[in-house]
């Protein structure tokens, strides 16, 4: 059954149809590359070409058994989480801040909240590391931390704030007239209703750190390395299918992170409707 109305003329149909192939082209265009890798991954000879003698998953146990992919793999997991949990707790409290009507120079505070999104992050590691390094925090966990919360509170306040924009503040003002305190109000009300955006935001601060490597470069050690920044310096030194290997996992990562986004996304505009509709 055709998806276009009968009254559409052959001239209609042919760029319906052409657009969709042409957006399928581009499509196959982008992430054929990622496809092609994955393969590549499974091979059992350490060579990057097709076609391939045989399959096996040494590559991916050498992931299981290597020091430097093991300690790689737990500061990405240290740093990505405290940092977006540091990111999301500032960028919640910064959209707050920024919703209320009276608060003076708004948009130079939204500019400067934002800023790291613009600067180029080479300019912005440098920046950190001539500070960190008079603060003693250089070649630390810590450092990270704080550069990558850094990095990714401007995503929470990009998401948090757009949730905000559609809140009714009547809600709020229900509870304080029921003698809830400001803290109880935003807990009980407010939060559950934008927890879709400030969980999309700690996401995306996640990402941002999950996927960094020019502040671990400047900010990090050898003990600091994380996963970027192993793959980095296995293509410069040693290529090998282990990295393909954890690109692989890190494209899995990546989906299950845009179906999380889409899922909050769905759940979010339900429960605008139920709003809505109340």
């Amino acid at each position: 059954m055709s998806s276009l109305p009968e009254y559409v003329g052959f001239g209609g149909r042919l760029w319906h149809y052409g657009m969709r192939a042409l957006c399928a082209a581009i499509l196959l265009f982008l992430i054929l590359p990622i496809l092609v890798t994955i393969p590549l991954s499974f091979n059992i000879e350490p060579y990057f070409s097709y076609p391939m003698p045989g399959f096996s998953v040494r590559w991916y146990e050498n992931l299981l058994e290597d020091p430097n992919w093991i300690l790689a793999t737990k500061n990405t997991m240290i740093v990505g989480t405290a940092s977006a949990a540091l990111a999301t707790v500032l960028g919640v409290l910064a959209a707050l801040g920024l919703t209320h009507r009276n608060l003076p120079y708004r948009e130079t505070i939204t500019a400067l909240l934002i800023s790291p999104m613009v600067v180029p992050v080479v300019i912005a590691a440098v920046g950190m590391y001539f500070f960190y390094t008079q603060l003693g925090l250089s070649n630390s966990l810590l450092g990270l931390i704080l550069a990558h919360a850094a990095l990714g509170t401007p995503f929470v306040v990009i998401t948090v704030s757009a949730t905000l924009v559609g809140f009714n503040e009547n809600l709020s003002r229900a509870a304080r007239s029921l003698g809830a305190n400001p803290f109880l109000a935003f807990w009980k009300v407010k939060l559950p209703i934008i927890a879709p955006g400030v969980v999309s935001g700690a996401i995306f601060a996640f990402a941002t750190s999950f996927d960094e490597v020019v502040v671990v470069l400047f900010l990090g050690g050898v003990e600091q390395r994380t996963i970027p920044r192993q793959m980095w310096s296995g293509v410069r030194e040693q290529l090998s299918p282990t990295i393909l290997a954890m690109a692989t996992l890190l494209t899995l990562v990546s989906v299950l992170l845009l179906v999380s986004l889409e899922l909050l996304r769905r759940r979010n505009e339900r429960m605008r409707g139920m709003l809505g509709q109340g």
